[in-house]
């Protein structure tokens, strides 16, 4: 496939890597000598290619202005699903805006809504490469962004622990992840979070709350100073043994008609605080403790922690550094070889392994043989810790690993 202009697009939300992933991608093409510009604004800048006048040509002097240490992307972002957009020629809008602008395939980066609308594309005969992103680490490949998000919420549940000892809080900490609990869970086990509820586990609050108080109040009593906390990190799509996820019913539904789910913080608080305030032991816990004062301070503060967009920003990964200039590369070499509709899974040395992206974009779920390993640490789930019952199995030879 005779390739002389590539147009990039990242899509969906921000994360780290994707800046990695351009440059990788503008880097290659190079020394191809095939030229890359900038879509700006996923796929609304896709729709509106035909009238954008004129794009960001990433040459040497345009690239090294590009941070691959920095998340969030040069390329921008929008939510948009190019099947709900209400015009009936807009496959032969794009193309046009391609034609006009010399563009013979594109290299996408973005997670299972951007690849639905690459499957999609590459049905309606436009070339274009996936390259795997998504914070929440739900495809089936690795994504650019998840070890950067893990590392923020790491960070971020680790420092929540100063706040949280000065004021013997139990802390509750909301975390990105949608459907699957990857993040929450990587990260919490990372910071050492006392609790960690996912969405692949219906939460029973009686048992938070047990170990709860098993925990907190023996950090407690136990301190000289009579000082500690403890810390849940809760996943934003969480379902507890009554009922579904949480949601904002206020906000409506993106194009992709995924419900804003809000308030699992918030929620998780209220269940802690009303079974604290049915449970007469708690007020003879503070009387121990010295720290009961009637109509003041009769039971321990819960707090919510909602970090939003924070887990997006900031720094990109040495991890997502590295695999997102591989995807892009990865990606170029695939359209050079007439490679469409495809999704990146990595590269090992000459190696360049990919999948149908309608394949890669399934979601997948924390293991939980692998929750039950971390039950046994220690570590609360929300429900009764089961046994973990490992098999033994002698590798050889290289495994499978982002890097």
């Amino acid at each position: 496939m005779g390739i002389k202009r590539i147009g990039i697009i990242t899509s969906g939300g921000d994360c780290g890597g994707l800046n990695a992933v351009i440059k990788g991608v503008a880097g290659m093409a190079a020394s191809f000598e095939i030229e890359t510009v900038v879509i700006p604004n996923g796929y609304g800048g896709l729709y509106n290619l035909v009238e954008i006048e004129p794009l960001a040509v990433l040459n040497e002097e345009r690239t090294d202005l590009i941070d691959a240490n920095l998340a969030g992307s040069e390329a921008g972002h929008s939510r948009v699903k190019i099947k709900k957009i209400q015009n009936d020629n807009k496959y032969q809008r794009i193309k046009k805006g391609l034609s006009r602008h010399g563009i013979d395939a594109l290299v996408i980066s973005g997670g299972d809504d951007t690849g639905s609308v690459i499957v999609d594309l590459a049905g309606n005969a436009i070339p274009c490469v996936h390259a795997p992103k998504t914070m929440d680490l739900d495809l089936q490949t690795y994504s650019v962004g998840g070890d950067s998000a893990v590392n923020r919420v790491s960070e971020f549940v680790s420092q929540l622990k100063t706040t949280g000892r000065s004021h013997n809080r139990i802390m509750v900490f909301e975390a990105f992840g949608r459907y699957a609990g990857h993040t929450a869970f990587r990260g919490g086990v990372a910071a050492d979070a006392d609790c960690i509820l996912l969405p692949e586990i219906p939460v029973d609050f009686d048992i938070v709350y047990k170990d709860i108080k098993r925990v907190y109040c023996r950090r407690v009593e136990s301190s000289d100073v009579r000082a500690g906390t403890y810390m849940i990190v809760a996943s934003e799509g969480l379902k507890s043994i009554e009922g579904g996820h949480i949601t904002d019913e206020s906000s409506g539904a993106d194009s992709f008609g995924h419900k804003k789910l809000a308030g699992a913080g918030k929620y998780v608080r209220q269940q802690i605080e009303a079974r604290m305030k049915a449970d007469p032991d708690m007020k003879e816990f503070m009387k121990r403790i010295g720290s009961y004062v009637p109509g003041v301070c009769e039971l321990p503060e819960v707090r919510e922690v909602m970090p939003g967009h924070l887990v997006r920003s900031g720094h990109t990964s040495a991890l997502d550094a590295n695999f997102g200039k591989q995807a892009g590369a990865a990606a170029v070499h695939l359209l050079r070889a007439g490679i469409s509709g495809v999704t990146v899974v990595g590269v090992e040395g000459t190696n360049i392994r990919y999948m149908p992206t309608s394949d890669a974009i399934e979601q997948r779920h924390v293991d939980l043989d692998l929750v039950s390993l971390y039950e046994n640490l220690g570590i609360c789930f929300g429900r009764k810790p089961q046994a973990y019952a490992p098999e033994f199995e002698e590798v050889k030879g290289a495994i499978e690993r982002p890097l």
